[in-house]
């Protein structure tokens, strides 16, 4: 034992001695330099390639600890990120100035101190600077002038977009365009636009410039993005192919000048480099005390389509070969790190054998001991496996239990919706409808409409309780004003409060807060948190709604306090339960309010908190984010809903106002009860209520099912259908489809009732051709309304076909395909048989595959004219033609178009176009002197 000590000792000295030696051995590390850059902004693609440039520069110099503050376009900001330097502590600074004459002083300070200072891009207006690298502005503008005046041969309009105005590159640029192109009398610059750098500038305000002045030739942009946006402006005005752009920076890429310009975008782009590697160049002289040259002005050239292949090729080589580089670069860091990683192994190697001797007694000890405990974990561990198998089967079957539950609960609440449309749509009729009751009889009546729609709500609840948990319910964001929206939700409780002697505050700590809210959601969470405030103040109590900005956050705190008893403390853990009723007394509801309010606010990415102290009252706190995940914003065109969607009609005591009885429309077959509505829905009562509540105004006949439906539309072709989705065997969609996919019935307006709520279900319901979509319950005034204007609009359509046949064909284009495909076959039928005298209704129905009353119904729906006036209408059109064969006489015209006699058509011919045949003739085929 004593002789294997001795061994490894020897071998841990002899390890340690041949891990010091290289480590003494080493050069000495380089020195350490820290480099600060203040850039005006890095939210452009040429500020990008600067820094790129820099980055890869600095990738030679790993003792370099790079140090970036953008002061995104604020010279403010930017004088103090140069101050943060100075006291931070740099070896050096690089500064691209927003703006000259702000960032001076603080330069000047810094060259004072004796900090380097690299002047990049953008000069100051001192001269205290170590070195300025960047482009010569005044050789790019005059480059341009020169090059635009041998594009346009001397001849021309310039019109020149600006950067910021102010800024030494923008003036530059502009003295030497105007400098080369005083040397083209012919050539004169007619415009100006300020464009601040920017794209969106340039769409903004070029198109007023570009009508005022249209004898625009070329445009001249002092950097590439603006270029681009006034191709943009040029293409949308359908000037590309006239006017020329060319623009300045010639960066390289997909997004870059040399791109734009190879794809025909841009005439030219000149190159301005952006100097990052340069910089980086000149810092790394100046540190290391090599020679260096205090004005490193970068050389411009013009791209176009002479070299642009050239230039495209040449920076993706170098782009290639800065690749190699840092590949290189990456082998040899991991190198490194190799060598380290093995020089501190074999320091641990050392201690671990100098160890290795005093634990290997201890181990083979503790081997001993670990068989046995071994022996025991093994029949543990078996013992918990079969439990977690066990608590895994539980988990499962009340996985599947829940799910079942939930469904449950949700069909239950798609059924409850039809009674409620037989509850909720008569009392609504009765208590708008103007009759004599009694103010008990209305009393009773507006209970059982307060409670129904309470009903409702607490079955939207549990709905949107389902949505959440299987998570179907987007958030659609718009933004808008919080205050007014919040103000409008209190506007609906100030009645209920004023009668229970409460007293409603609101506090918003500014006029307006803007910020992007779903107006839906955020509706249902204030709203539960109001009726919840309610419920529990007592009389001559107080509610306050306070609003609070909260800048450190960037959020909107939305605070809703009560005077009432408070949260008891066994309460407190379990508030936002689903159906968690409480235990104090009176505190019993559905306890799904404020567990809703919760999933509601998580979804909008917020937050819901509470205090509360017992006897004084409680305050939930709502804090909405100031910005959303673009997948939450809602389109630009969408709209947002008006607020008070989840208002409780418990709430609300005066009845709606009553809907205002439009004049009946003109329908299809005539006026009022003329025209015949079919009702497709297989709920008897429904169907009996909805028969009941059209057939004073309409001619209305009944299906319980989708077959039926489909048999009995064929059969009359009503002026419109009113079905359900969920019907046995065929469903309401199905229905839909087939009855747009037939030409009989695609005419037909369709709409859809059901219980099913959800926005795809709506989507699903239109995309299947339904023309309106109504959930149940529903107003049976809105219905029948909805039912009018939807004739009406059919009217309108039908007015606009039959002017169309009147003025010059007899076939025209609706915009159902199907109908376009009835009328083609049906004018081919005609024209097919326009010789024979006898040509009946009959004849051209039996060719159809229909009846005659079908075929009537058809065309009248569809042109609002009779088969034979469009027969007679084809006839005559074909006549026009006709009459301008001189080879043909008239008496032929006429039999050669089923006339049976030349007199009657002379006559009708006259009666359409108010002129006789032979006078058309006369005047179409009569040569002009």
């Amino acid at each position: 034992m004593n002789n294997a000590f001795r061994i490894i000792c020897w071998l841990t000295a002899w390890v340690l001695l041949g891990s010091l030696w290289p480590a003494g051995a080493a050069a000495a590390a380089p020195p350490h330099y820290v480099i600060g850059f203040s850039q005006c902004t890095t939210g452009d693609a040429w500020r990008k390639a600067m820094l790129l440039g820099m980055q890869k520069e600095l990738s030679f110099y790993p003792n370099v600890t790079f140090r970036l503050k953008d002061a995104r376009d604020d010279s403010r900001r930017q004088q103090q990120q140069i101050r943060e330097f100075l006291r931070e502590g740099i070896d050096l600074l690089i500064v691209s100035a927003n703006e000259a004459e702000p960032v001076t002083p603080v330069v000047e300070e810094a060259f004072n101190r004796g900090i380097p200072v690299v002047i990049l891009d953008r000069r100051t207006t001192s001269k205290l600077y170590t070195a300025y690298v960047g482009g010569n502005n005044l050789e790019v503008g005059r480059a341009a002038g020169r090059y635009i005046g041998n594009l346009l041969d001397g001849r021309g309009n310039v019109l020149e977009i600006q950067g910021l105005a102010g800024a030494s590159p923008a003036v530059d640029r502009h003295r030497g365009l105007a400098a080369a192109l005083a040397a083209y009398p012919g050539i004169r610059l007619v415009a100006q636009v300020q464009g601040d750098w920017k794209r969106p500038s340039v769409v903004q305000n070029l198109p007023r410039v570009l009508r005022a002045h249209p004898e625009v030739n070329l445009i001249f942009a002092h950097n590439d993005r603006m270029a681009l946006g006034a191709y943009q402006v040029c293409k949308q005005l359908g000037l590309d192919r006239r006017i020329r752009v060319v623009g300045v920076d010639g960066l390289s890429g997909p997004q870059g000048g040399i791109q734009f310009v190879q794809d025909g975008v841009l005439t030219a782009t000149l190159l301005y480099p952006p100097g990052g590697e340069e910089a980086i160049r000149t810092a790394m002289n100046i540190l290391q005390r090599r020679p260096y040259a205090k004005e490193n002005v970068l050389g411009t050239m013009v791209i176009d389509s002479t070299n642009v292949l050239t230039m495209k090729m040449q920076t993706e080589q170098l782009a290639a070969q800065q690749q190699d580089i840092q590949r290189q670069q990456r082998l040899l860091q991991q190198q490194r790190d190799t060598y380290a990683s093995q020089q501190t192994v074999l320091y641990v190697l050392a201690g671990a054998l100098l160890a290795a001797a005093a634990l290997a007694l201890l181990v083979w000890r503790a081997l001993r001991a670990n068989r046995r405990i071994t022996r025991v974990l093994a029949g543990q561990n078996d013992e918990i496996r079969s439990q977690r198998n066990q608590i895994q089967e539980f988990a499962e079957q009340a996985k599947v239990e829940t799910e079942a539950k939930l469904r449950f609960f949700t069909n239950f609440s798609h059924e409850l919706r039809t009674p409620l449309t037989l509850i909720l749509g008569p009392v609504e009729e009765m208590l708008t409808s103007g009759a004599d009751f009694t103010a008990a009889h209305r009393h009773d009546l507006g209970l059982v409409r307060r409670n129904a729609q309470r009903l409702l709500r607490l079955v939207n609840q549990l709905m949107d309780f389902r949505k959440i948990d299987v998570g179907k319910m987007p958030v659609r964001a718009t933004e808008g004003n919080l205050v007014a929206f919040v103000r409008d939700i209190l506007d609906a409780f100030e009645k209920p409060a004023r009668q229970k002697g409460v007293a409603l505050r609101f506090l918003p700590a500014e006029p307006v807060m803007t910020l992007p809210f779903d107006v839906n959601i955020l509706d249902k969470v204030l709203f539960n948190l109001l009726a919840n405030a309610l419920k529990f103040t007592p009389e001559r109590g107080q509610i306050t709604v306070s609003l609070q900005p909260v800048p450190a956050e960037n959020s909107v705190r939305v605070s809703v306090e009560d005077t009432g008893r408070g949260i008891s403390e066994q309460d407190r853990a379990h508030i936002f339960e689903w159906f968690y009723q409480g235990q104090q007394p009176g505190a019993q509801g559905s306890g799904m309010g404020l567990a809703l309010a919760l999933g509601l606010t998580r979804l909008h990415q917020g937050q819901l908190t509470f205090t509360s102290q017992a006897g004084q009252g409680s305050t939930f706190v709502v804090t909405l984010p100031r910005t959303l995940p673009a997948g939450m914003l809602a389109p630009a065109a969408a709209l947002p809903v008006a607020p008070g969607l989840a208002q409780d009609e418990e709430m609300v005591t005066a009845p709606p106002p009553a809907v205002a009885e439009a004049p009946a429309a003109g329908f299809a077959t005539g006026e009022g009860r003329d025209a015949l509505v079919l009702v497709i829905e297989d709920n008897e009562e429904v169907n009996a209520f909805l028969a009941q509540k059209l057939r004073p105004h309409f001619q209305v006949h009944t299906a319980l099912d989708g077959s039926t439906g489909l048999r009995l539309a064929a059969e009359l072709i009503p002026d419109l259908i009113v079905c359900d989705v969920m019907l046995p065997e065929i469903s309401g969609l199905e229905v839909v489809a087939q009855l747009k996919g037939d030409w009989r019935t695609s005419h037909i307006p369709i709409v859809l009732l059901t219980a099913r709520s959800a926005p795809e279900q709506q989507v699903e319901g239109v995309q299947a051709g339904a023309d309106l979509y109504l959930t149940k319950p529903f107003n049976p005034t809105f219905l029948l309304e909805s039912l009018r204007t939807l004739l009406g609009n059919r009217d309108r359509l039908r007015e606009h076909f039959r002017r169309e046949l009147s003025v010059d064909t007899a076939t025209v284009a609706p915009t159902q395909r199907v109908d376009q495909k009835f009328l083609a076959d049906l004018t081919a039928i005609i024209e097919a048989n326009l010789d024979r005298a006898d040509l009946s209704v009959e004849d051209v129905a039996r060719s159809l595959g229909i009846s005659r009353v079908q075929l009537y119904r058809k065309v009248k729906a569809v042109l609002g004219t009779s088969p034979t006036d469009f027969v007679q209408s084809i006839r005559l059109t074909k006549a026009r033609q006709l009459l301008l064969d001189d080879s043909l006489t008239i008496a032929e015209v006429a039999y050669q178009l089923g006339f049976n006699s030349p007199s009657y058509f002379s006559t009708s011919f006259k009666g359409r176009y108010q002129i006789s045949p032979s006078e058309y003739r006369a005047l179409h085929t009569t040569p002009v002197e």
